[in-house]
């Protein structure tokens, strides 16, 4: 693990701790270059803004978005916007109301739930936790729903990453660093809310001999992000994110992933993985609270990754929540969208 040097901080995972179609052409005159096809987690967002509940979501499929509708209508906006359009049974609003029925029957924790727009489903997720009368429980919520809902067994059990050991650390336990944000001149940087809940003063070393700042915010469970003041000036903050051996990765914005787009994590404790996204706004019961609106992947991540940046190019995407399995054998980790707490407190990536 790459020691901490306390004259920089990168921005990102714990480094306190990333042909042309040449058109055929008559001799005199060179063929209109083709329009580039939009960005599918821009045009994933622009849409699930504008169609609601009558969008059933969506995914990257072939490097095209497609997105599921109910009616012809929806289809046309959805072809007009450049995406694909699929028709499916179930609208936004069916999957809506399963969600809330899912939300309001299962209480065990070690599960987790969110719509999967491939197979037009809420997928239920439940870990090993999950066994006899509990497991009964959530099979009998899953049942009331038909076919609607799929069960899965997850391997592991879902957890909070966090460990002691290196890279930021607080009262003796370890996480990673998000992103360095700012407001004006004022420079801070996010982790995950269950790191910031443990305590306010952050240092860049386990030993507690080089402080880094302050805790101005914490938020789990409901949310999992938190927010941290620089109080030591001698450090240089870079918005990058740090890629374990590679450089870094630059950082210039902020935004939301789409179902079946490729990501990027680093963390203090295994360095950068990549996987693939496959839910949004996914609602997981851990034993210490439950957490909605999460990005759920198949990235992997261990403890102590916890905080740490999920990313694709130069754009900003979540935070590293929690999840189970390993970077041995893999597993499912979900991530704090990093667009809210940017907007709640007022900072920007940089």
């Amino acid at each position: 693990m790459r020691p901490i040097h306390p004259a920089t901080v990168i921005g990102a995972s714990a480094a306190i701790a990333a042909a042309a179609l040449t058109a055929a052409a008559t001799p005199a005159t060179a063929a209109p270059a083709a329009p580039s096809a939009p960005d599918p987690a821009v045009l994933s967002a622009k849409l699930a803004k504008q169609l609601g509940t009558r969008s059933a979501g969506s995914y990257v499929a072939g490097g095209r978005l497609v997105v599921n509708v109910s009616d012809a209508r929806t289809a046309r906006e959805v072809t007009d916007a450049g995406a694909v359009a699929r028709t499916v049974a179930r609208s936004g609003a069916d999957l809506a109301e399963v969600t809330k029925a899912i939300d309001r029957g299962v209480k065990a924790a070690g599960t987790a739930w969110a719509v999967d727009p491939a197979s037009d489903q809420v997928v239920l997720s439940y870990d090993s936790t999950v066994t006899g009368a509990k497991l009964k429980a959530v099979r009998k919520v899953a049942a009331a729903q038909g076919s609607a809902v799929r069960l899965v067994a997850s391997k592991g059990a879902f957890k909070p990453l966090i460990a002691g050991g290196q890279a930021i650390y607080v009262s003796g336990a370890r996480c990673s660093l998000g992103f360095n944000v700012r407001s004006g001149s004022t420079y801070y940087f996010l982790t995950a809310g269950h790191c910031t809940n443990i305590g306010a003063t952050w240092y860049a070393n386990s030993s507690g001999t080089t402080v880094l700042g302050t805790r101005t915010g914490t938020s789990f469970p409901g949310n999992d992000y938190g927010i941290v003041r620089y109080t030591n000036t001698s450090i240089t903050k870079t918005g990058g994110v740090y890629l374990w051996g590679s450089g870094t990765q630059d950082i210039t914005s902020a935004g939301t992933p789409a179902v079946g787009q490729t990501v990027y994590r680093s963390g203090s404790t295994t360095g950068v993985h990549s996987g693939r996204v496959t839910a949004l706004n996914t609602t997981v019961r851990y034993s210490e609270g439950t957490v909605s609106g999460l990005i759920q992947t198949t990235v992997c991540a261990e403890p102590g990754d916890s905080g740490g940046s999920l990313y694709s190019g130069t754009t900003a995407l979540g935070l590293t929540s929690g999840g189970s399995g390993d970077c041995s054998s893999g597993g499912t980790t979900f991530f704090q969208p990093v667009v809210e707490p940017l907007s709640v407190y007022g900072v920007s990536v940089f």
